[in-house]
């Protein structure tokens, strides 16, 4: 299996929406991903914790809380550890400048790369129209999504006792519903305008769940991802070439990690 494998040290992990907090976090997943990669740096783009669903009531198991240890043991042991909130941890950017047992809260990052390459890391929230303008309708979608997780909870448990492998419905229908595949798209173009803007060379987010790392309108746009459908990061190695790793996938197949990871591996433009 990946995990019986040794440590692997990447320069940097940028992590999103982990959405602790909540029924969906797949929390067992993502400890299992933190005790095989190490890094010298650790970005979390934003809806870490799930303020909004902790509202309304609270869900905070083990796994979720040895998720955090694991992370603070990090920073313990040398590990830069940077926090850019979200629409879901909003509640955090009111301490934006401030170091909290290590951790280093910022509303947003210029991440330069071993080879030079200048990367804006933002959680994306800020360039959502929806979220920006029409509050209610993006609280009303959250709902939604998370009906459909509970729907995809039970349809996998019938996967697997057919002997099928897990599958997403929400990750099916954001590409195959018309208005969701224009939403991403929508998206990707204004945080690449924001790259742009910043005379950045490409640009690192979350927020849509919905991870990709492609060339758009000459700069590199990157989507970690999520910890709740895909189970994805992102990482830097010490040669500065970004690489998706889609951990569940990875455990899924019972691949050799490093074997994978090579031929996963993508050079940054």
């Amino acid at each position: 299996m990946a995990q019986d494998l040794g440590l692997i040290r990447v320069r940097t992990l940028f992590l999103s929406d982990l959405h602790l907090g909540t029924k969906g976090c797949q929390a067992e997943q993502l400890l299992s991903f933190l005790k095989m990669y190490d890094a010298d740096t650790i970005y979390l783009v934003g809806d870490i914790v799930d303020g909004w669903r902790l509202k309304s009531g609270w869900y905070w198991p083990q796994a979720h809380n040895d998720v955090v240890q694991k992370l603070l043991r990090k920073v313990r042991k040398g590990t830069r550890l940077i926090y850019i909130p979200g629409n879901h941890d909003e509640f955090l950017r009111d301490y934006l400048g401030v170091h909290l047992g290590g951790i280093e809260l910022a509303d947003s990052a210029l991440h330069e790369t071993a080879n030079g390459k200048r990367y804006l890391v933002i959680h994306g929230d800020q360039f959502d129209l929806v979220v920006r303008h029409a509050r209610w309708l993006a609280l009303l979608g959250d709902g939604a999504y998370t009906v459909a997780l509970m729907v995809n909870t039970y349809l996998n448990v019938v996967r697997r006792k057919l002997g099928l492998t897990y599958w997403s419905l929400s990750s099916w229908a954001k590409l195959k519903v018309k208005n969701a595949v224009n939403y991403i798209s929508r998206f990707e173009e204004l945080l690449a305008a924001e790259a742009k803007r910043q005379e950045a060379d490409g640009i690192i987010c979350g927020h849509i769940h919905h991870a990709a790392m492609h060339d758009l309108d000459g700069v590199r746009y990157v989507n970690t991802g999520d910890w709740v459908e895909s189970c994805t990061a992102i990482v830097e190695h010490y040669d500065g070439s970004l690489q998706m790793i889609r951990w569940a996938e990875l455990l899924r197949q019972d691949l050799e990690l490093p074997v994978a990871t090579e031929s996963l591996r993508i050079k940054a433009a």
